[in-house]
């Protein structure tokens, strides 16, 4: 049963310890803001013997734990925008699946280079614009068609790109919040685990019938994900909306950097 569990990778205590301590600051990091994934999904991709879509998936379910936690920490302190979360999260989850099955199909570095770019206009945006994000300002009311529409595109948009490969959709969707529909920083990441959490959920609804969960390894990453998810979303709802902002622009310049040199290697080889 435990080969089973661990998918006929030969764990270790080296392993494990690794493996907990790179979920707790996932954890973290992506409760704050998001981007996670930088942190959780290279750690697994290490495994000797996981395959990408495997690491992919296995990420998902110590994500799922990791929002989980996090979302109802932030939802004891703060009332979501339901007219903007439930579309959006909705349509989220349906793009997961799609984004899973297409995981499957299409090589994830086709992808660096149109992230890469999106990442460089984020965080030039976010950094040129000092005020975004401090209060919230809806650009449209909360019953209007369009806050609907926008609210939906965005899940859809991200779910399909969460469901295929993963890492900074929690930012993406914190900008999304903060620049289309006018939510402050601190409320966009607290609507952004809602959301997420239902990527990660559409993503497995897919990846376990199609047997890629790594399930020892993505319980070992659950446990550390729960831990920082709670101690993240605890120490935005104390430092407020310009302590996540400050984050936000950490985890992006790191995203880009990472996802820089990942092309840039692959050009050269």
């Amino acid at each position: 049963m435990f080969e089973a569990l661990a998918g006929g990778i030969d764990v270790t205590w080296t392993m494990v310890l690794w493996l907990l301590a790179a979920g707790v600051l996932a954890g973290w990091i992506d409760a704050v803001v998001g981007g996670g994934g930088l942190i959780q999904l290279p750690a697994l991709l290490l495994v000797p013997g996981m395959s990408p879509v495997q690491a992919v998936a296995t990420n998902k379910i110590g994500s799922i734990a990791g929002t989980t936690a996090s979302a109802v920490t932030y939802l004891r302190k703060i009332t979501p925008d339901r007219s903007a979360t439930i579309p959006a999260a909705a349509s989220a989850f349906l793009g997961a699946v799609l984004g899973a099955k297409l995981a499957t199909l299409v090589p994830s570095d086709a992808f660096t280079p149109i992230i890469l770019l999106a990442l460089i206009g984020v965080g030039i945006f976010t950094v040129l614009n000092p005020s975004l994000g401090a209060d919230a300002t809806l650009r449209f009311g909360e019953t209007s068609k369009r806050h609907h529409a926008l609210s939906w595109l965005i899940g859809l948009v991200i779910g399909v790109y969460d469901g295929v490969l993963g890492p900074g959709t929690g930012s993406f969707l914190v900008i999304a919040f903060v620049s289309i529909i006018g939510f402050s920083f601190l409320q966009a990441s607290a609507t952004a685990k809602v959301i997420n959490w239902a990527t990660n959920f559409g993503a497995l609804v897919y990846f376990i019938p199609d047997g890629q969960v790594v399930w020892l390894l993505g319980v070992i990453m659950a446990a550390g994900n729960v831990t920082g998810g709670i101690f993240g979303a605890r120490t935005a709802l104390a430092k407020g909306s310009g302590f996540v902002r400050v984050v936000f622009v950490i985890v992006v310049s790191a995203l880009i950097l990472k996802l820089g040199f990942d092309f840039i290697s692959t050009l050269i080889h």
